[in-house]
């Protein structure tokens, strides 16, 4: 199945970045993918003192530092950060289409592996909680409702996923089902 992942992340046509937003923020995020029997997709709760986007799920990322050498440097510290783990742990192998997010930040996704032997040690400044969703659950889209998001001038329509107990919506839900539209079904749709 990686090998699968890689070549289709490798032949994907990302969407340039439009010109309203080359003077926005950068962030980055990180579609974790815990390597296992049953591969799972690394998902955090962002802790309920954050100024932004508290107590929500999310993917492990942040803001582009000025250290960083490139977004995907940036995916990978801060998903290091994060979740406790070594860079060196995190495989980057692609990358997904950016969005804009609600904030007006332009947000690029990664796509990472870390295996299953490594344990997470979640920064509690950062995040409160951190739990795996099976990529075969996500791949079936049992989303419990669809969303309309109007950000910047532009509308997405998002999927909500409801997982034990978790809401998954907004950006982190646009990113998520891209990859499965993109990376993980064949262009059948299967």
């Amino acid at each position: 199945m990686m090998d699968l992942l890689r070549s289709r992340l490798a032949g994907l046509r990302l969407r340039p970045r439009p010109e309203q937003y080359l003077s926005q923020a950068d962030a980055a995020v990180m579609v974790l993918i815990r390597l296992s029997s049953s591969p799972t997709i690394v998902l955090t709760v962002r802790a309920s003192a954050l100024s932004s986007h508290a107590g929500e799920v999310a993917l492990p990322g942040g803001k582009r530092d000025r250290d960083d050498a490139d977004l995907a440097a940036t995916a990978r510290r801060e998903t290091a950060e994060e979740l406790g783990v070594a860079i060196d742990q995190i495989e980057l192998i692609g990358e997904l289409p950016g969005l804009i997010s609600k904030h007006g930040l332009w947000v690029t996704p990664f796509v990472g592996i870390l295996p299953e032997a490594v344990a997470v040690k979640p920064n509690q400044d950062e995040v409160s909680d951190v739990f795996e969703v099976p990529l075969a659950w996500l791949g079936k889209d049992e989303r419990v409702g669809t969303e309309r998001l109007a950000r910047q001038g532009v509308v997405q329509l998002a999927p909500i996923y409801e997982f034990e107990g978790y809401r998954i919506w907004g950006l982190t839900a646009l990113i998520l089902l891209d990859f499965l539209t993109l990376a993980l079904r064949s262009k059948e749709g299967a």
